[in-house]
């Protein structure tokens, strides 16, 4: 997985730098592409074995692992690994590049600092003073990835505490957990993302539009990213995790949005979304198209173009840059039993 991960990265630099990928490169491509898959169903093969009670990983622990790993070398699974890496270890590769920076500073996390006495407001203000059995300061955290006061609530009519953490600067809620049972599932996931959306204006965080879900159990976790005019602003995300039952938030986290979220300016836009879509793929059937920010592993922001379209059975989200027509990124959208999520 990492040679994959590597082998793709040094092509879309060179992609990014208008240098032509040659056969060799492309076919490798669909090499690497094989065996990832081949390693998935190997994989589930190694599951199924396991459940069957063909391997027991607790013998590992022994004193005789070389005799296990001997005894089991049989076992087809491992087999089919063994000969599926020997296929590929002798593809040869430019190592990935990566530039690192320090953390930029969060521009979303604006205002006065507070005090104790201030949060605690903040965090009856958050649940409502009526719902609350009792609150304690947990601690401090001065030395937090951002300074705040974390917090245990006791809700009436609930068993668990909800945990709270507030920012020293601005007051801001940075992240609630509340673990309570999840009963029948009532809710669409249509009516858990107004239900989100509407929780998150009422806190102050407006302009955010839903973008990808996971679901575990009877509890949905919506991402939510800041749209402006019509641009979806990725780097300005917030979480917020809905009980299918009721509706209720049963958790949210903000540190993105308070990474990122500040008033842009964004260069003129010299690409038309037509001229945008002649630097597609020539096989991607595209389902929807706009304008989106993306971040970079260099903290900064990309305008593009956004395309979400599909090849054969698997979809895309494509990034065309609104400025050089460049493609700065590609990502799969997986359609799964647990939400949609991208990789």
């Amino acid at each position: 997985m990492n040679q994959v991960s590597d082998y793709s990265y040094s092509l879309s630099r060179k992609n990014i730098e208008d240098e032509e990928l040659s056969d060799e490169d492309f076919e490798n491509l669909k090499l690497l592409h094989q065996y990832s898959v081949q390693l998935e169903g190997t994989l589930n093969q190694l599951s199924e074995e396991l459940y069957a009670g063909k391997l027991n990983w607790k013998d590992l622990t022994k004193n005789n692992s070389l005799e296990y790993a001997q005894a089991v070398d049989n076992v087809s699974v491992f087999s089919n690994i063994d000969s599926n890496l020997k296929q590929y270890e002798g593809l040869i590769y430019d190592g990935a590049y990566s530039d690192h920076v320090n953390k930029a500073e969060k521009v979303g996390l604006v205002g006065e600092d507070i005090s104790e006495q201030d949060a605690y407001q903040k965090v009856k203000d958050f649940f409502g003073e009526g719902k609350i059995e009792g609150i304690e300061l947990n601690q401090f955290l001065q030395n937090a990835d951002i300074p705040c006061y974390s917090f245990s609530v006791k809700l009436r009519n609930q068993e668990n505490k909800a945990n709270l953490e507030i920012s020293q600067k601005g007051g801001w809620i940075i992240e609630m957990q509340n673990n309570r049972e999840v009963g029948e599932e009532k809710l669409s996931q249509e009516e858990a993302n107004e239900i989100g959306k509407s929780f998150l204006n009422d806190k102050g965080f407006e302009g955010m539009k839903e973008t990808y879900f996971t679901k575990l159990g009877n509890v949905v976790t919506v991402n939510y990213a800041y749209e402006y005019n019509g641009i979806v602003v990725y780097p300005d995300l917030i979480k917020v995790k809905i009980a299918l039952d009721n509706g209720e938030i049963l958790g949210m986290e903000t540190e993105g949005y308070l990474n990122s979220h500040t008033s842009r300016e964004f260069n003129e836009v010299k690409l038309t979304l037509e001229e945008a879509r002649e630097n597609l793929n020539q096989d991607l059937e595209i389902m929807e198209e706009g304008m989106a920010v993306i971040p970079t592993e260099w903290k900064t922001e990309i305008l593009c173009y956004e395309f979400k379209g599909k090849v054969e059975d698997r979809e895309f989200l494509v990034y065309i840059n609104c400025e050089t027509g460049q493609e700065e990124d590609i990502l799969v959208i997986l359609d799964t039993p647990g939400g949609t999520l991208t990789v």
